[in-house]
């Protein structure tokens, strides 16, 4: 059985990803099995770069049901993302110097069975580039259905 990937569905709206990054973190045992039965949300998730160190912050893991370490469990807290330091200085200089943000994307579980999560340099979008995307998403969904109904 595959461990489900968790999706941020809302980031392509509200972001234009310019790179993306793959990065492990830093979670205990009760959160790793969580994940691996999908209870986690990362709508509002980001990364935040501080003290050369790059911290996810509002990603919400739910408390394993059956964990013995309940009593200090907390489902938002900071989690440490693992990086190449060059990479973080990266990250952290385009947040700094350009305005762009680092949203998270996904988080999966790679071929070795280790957490991994996507994160994405982007540019938040206005308004009007918005309805852009939703209008060119329709008409890609159009075109599918008039292809399907074609045959």
């Amino acid at each position: 059985m595959m461990a489900p990937t968790i999706i941020n569905r809302r980031v392509n709206r509200e972001y234009e990803i310019l790179e993306k990054y793959e990065a492990g973190i830093q979670l205990t045992g009760s959160e790793i099995k969580s994940l691996r039965i999908g209870k986690a949300n990362i709508g509002d998730s980001y990364a935040d770069p501080r003290d050369e160190e790059l911290w996810l912050i509002n990603c919400h893991i739910s408390e394993y049901t059956h964990s013995s370490n309940q009593k200090d469990f907390s489902p938002l807290r900071p989690r440490k993302l693992l990086l190449h330091k060059k990479e973080i200085r990266k990250l952290s200089g385009s947040v700094q110097k350009k305005g762009l943000s680092i949203v998270v994307l996904k988080i999966y579980f790679n071929n070795k069975g280790f957490a991994k999560v996507e994160l994405g340099l982007g540019r938040g979008k206005k308004d009007h580039d918005k309805r852009a995307y939703e209008k060119q998403k329709d008409w890609q969904r159009e075109k599918l259905r008039l292809l399907r109904n074609k045959d």
